[in-house]
């Protein structure tokens, strides 16, 4: 059995991924339902890694199967399998595992068809809109013969294999006390239906984009939170903005602040009116402090760059060290991250053990991001006993 991915340093997992492709002619039949922009970046690093077949896609939004049929013949030289209708696609017994990249507020419904099938599945991130859809995806998953990936790609950013490699597999910080992770960016890009800019779609941004930070907190902290404190708001984005009627009401900057039962802290900023993009984890321990960094921009032709500082006593990279992915790898989506996930999802196709996010763990994110949007919404500390409570969901072992 392979070591699980937080096992390596970023460059040694880098090696052996280029080892392990393919030329995409065998291997486990995949179908994508969405191909939207997250979905075609799925198709696009599914056909980058080699390993996988693409069995067909399904999406009811012809401009987006237009697109990803373009993409997908000039990859290939191939017409890309496009299934008439959802129930053609979950009626074709010759695929081997789905993968869901549609809209937020659509996923709970497709997740609890799938699941019927007995098959793994790929669920991007959040798992769902409301707790209650995601406290029943839980229990289903539990209940499934197969395995639940959901698409927590950060997890498989340069910068944080490494700190996590450093924090859990090296132990260099010794115990952590505390953790801080902040991101800046521009605004919301656009997406079918616009459905990103309305919180009743999308989850509200807390719960949309930045699941991704809580559930990189929740791994470096591994207890319980307590509470959650948030402040912030919609102050420049799309203030103006309407869409068959509705405005928007996605915030686009917050402070965040969750105490744990094991007395850690954990801090969270966002802000998402910046022209670049730049995000930082920082976690101190009573022997050092790390530093994760990546810098990176939608701008064409500007290169994203990982970084690493640990500051603990003799380490190697002490004084700082960049360990961003190949090019290649780097510019296939999210920085390379999202190869890397699905590096993670055929590994647990083939029976591998790997740090990739489970449902229970998606809840946990969920949960804190939820409190955290409710706190934002309230103005009040946000207790999470009470909470869980109010919400008729519980923390999952």
């Amino acid at each position: 059995m392979r070591p699980r991915f937080f096992s390596l340093p970023s460059a040694q997992l880098a090696n052996e991924a280029w080892l392990a492709r393919g030329d995409g002619s065998s291997g486990p039949r995949l179908a994508i339902i969405g191909v939207g922009m997250m979905g075609r970046e799925h198709l696009r690093v599914a056909l980058l890694l080699g390993r996988m077949r693409i069995q067909g896609v399904y999406d009811d939004h012809a401009e987006s199967l237009d697109q990803a049929q373009r993409e997908y013949r000039k990859s290939t030289q191939m017409t890309l399998n496009v299934y008439p209708s959802f129930e053609a696609l979950c009626a074709d017994e010759a695929v081997d595992a789905y993968l869901i990249a549609t809209p937020n507020f659509t996923h709970s419904a497709i997740f609890e068809r799938l699941i019927k099938s007995g098959k793994p599945i790929f669920l991007e991130k959040p798992m769902a809109t409301t707790l209650l859809d995601a406290q029943r995806m839980v229990t289903l998953a539990k209940a499934h013969p197969a395995f639940v990936q959901l698409g927590m790609q950060y997890r498989f950013k340069a910068q944080y294999i490494e700190a996590f490699h450093a924090i859990k597999v090296q132990q260099a910080l010794g115990t952590v006390h505390t953790v801080a992770m902040s991101e800046y960016r521009p605004p919301f890009l656009n997406k079918v239906g616009e459905w990103n800019k309305f919180s009743h779609y999308s989850g509200g941004t807390l719960v949309e984009k930045c699941c991704h930070y809580f559930d990189l907190i929740n791994l470096a902290v591994d207890a319980y939170p307590v509470k959650v404190y948030a402040q912030g708001g919609q102050a420049v984005n799309f203030i103006d903005f309407e869409h068959r009627g509705l405005s928007a009401d996605i915030d686009d900057h917050a402070f965040v602040t969750v105490t744990y039962d094991n007395g850690m802290l954990a801090h969270f900023t966002l802000n998402m009116f910046c022209q670049e993009l730049y995000e930082e984890l920082v976690i101190t321990g009573d022997q050092g402090r790390l530093v994760a960094s990546e810098s990176s921009s939608f701008r064409r032709g500007v290169n994203s760059s990982a970084k690493i500082q640990i500051e603990a006593s003799a380490h190697p990279a002490y004084d700082g060290m960049t360990v961003t992915y190949p090019s290649a790898i780097e510019n296939s989506g999210h920085c390379g991250a999202t190869f890397f996930e699905h590096l993670a999802f055929l590994a647990q196709l083939e029976g591998d053990v790997v740090d990739a996010a489970t449902p229970a763990q998606g809840l946990k994110s969920l949960l804190v991001a939820s409190a955290a949007q409710r706190s934002l919404a309230t103005g009040q500390v946000v207790f999470m006993d009470e909470f869980c409570a109010q919400e008729q969901v519980s923390w999952p072992c």
